[in-house]
């Protein structure tokens, strides 16, 4: 059981929480900006980034993370120069960037496409741990800038008004969702990724009635339900992925049925 402990269930705990507490921290903007299905489209989009490491026999993440930003930026863009809705644009390029990935995504390769979809939280070791840390570190750093992206959350308009660099703001913001993607997916897989950035944030909006509130509650949640979900796949033989993410649904579940309208 100690062996088991420290080469596999510590590493997928440290990274799982890690990586969970980050996505909860980028992801009360995703649900509050209404920019979930951006967050959930950047997630399948970096399969396209995945697949062509592999094809070049490069670390997936090294090029995952430049292709999902300019994913990203090309979201701003095509929603700035065409004036599309941010849905929309990432629609478009997702399921371009996901069909790219399945082109050429090798066919010989051991692992396949589905281990990326849906990933192993189980994988993780250590060593993969420190991405995750440093995503932490990128994340306090971010703390800077939580009032401006606050602030232009609920009031763009006077956000501009009253001298902020928005446009900058958002790219800032939306570079970040994909970097905290990006090395999500390289931990947990693309549906757990999408998860973890939803669920949280989603459960806490209906929690409180404030924007920080809320920021504390989706961390709270994040980093109870990923131990926990972990704790009953090494009970049950359960999916790892799929106990974090059934405990987080149950979560969300209760937090609406006891919400007062």
């Amino acid at each position: 059981m100690d062996d088991f402990y420290w080469l596999v269930l510590a590493p997928a705990l440290c990274g799982g929480t890690l990586i969970a507490l980050v996505s909860a921290w980028v992801g009360v903007f995703v649900v509050q900006r209404g920019l979930s299905f951006v967050g959930a489209g950047l997630a399948h989009a970096a399969f396209g980034g995945v697949a062509l490491g592999v094809l070049w026999g490069i670390e997936p993440l090294y090029v995952a993370l430049p292709f999902t930003m300019l994913v990203a930026s090309l979201v701003v863009f095509i929603r700035n120069r065409t004036g599309l809705q941010s849905d929309t644009a990432i629609g478009i390029l997702f399921t371009s960037a996901m069909a790219l990935g399945m082109i050429v995504f090798p066919q010989d390769n051991a692992a396949g496409p589905m281990s990326y979809l849906f990933g192993d939280i189980l994988l993780v070791r250590w060593f993969d741990c420190i991405a995750a840390a440093v995503l932490v570190f990128v994340a306090l750093g971010s703390m800077r800038l939580w009032s401006s992206w606050a602030y232009a959350t609920f009031d763009k308009d006077q956000a501009k008004a009253d001298g902020l660099p928005v446009t900058r703001h958002d790219m800032y913001l939306i570079l970040f969702i994909a970097a905290t993607v990006v090395v999500s997916i390289k931990l947990v897989g693309i549906v757990l990724t999408s998860a973890l950035l939803i669920i949280p944030p989603a459960t806490a909006r209906l929690c409180t009635r404030t924007f920080s509130g809320m920021t504390v509650v989706a961390l709270f949640i994040s980093g109870i339900t990923v131990p926990a979900g972990l704790m009953l796949s090494a009970l049950y033989s359960w999916p790892s992925g799929a106990s974090i993410i059934a405990i987080q649904a149950l979560v969300f579940t209760g937090a609406a049925l006891l919400k007062r309208s």
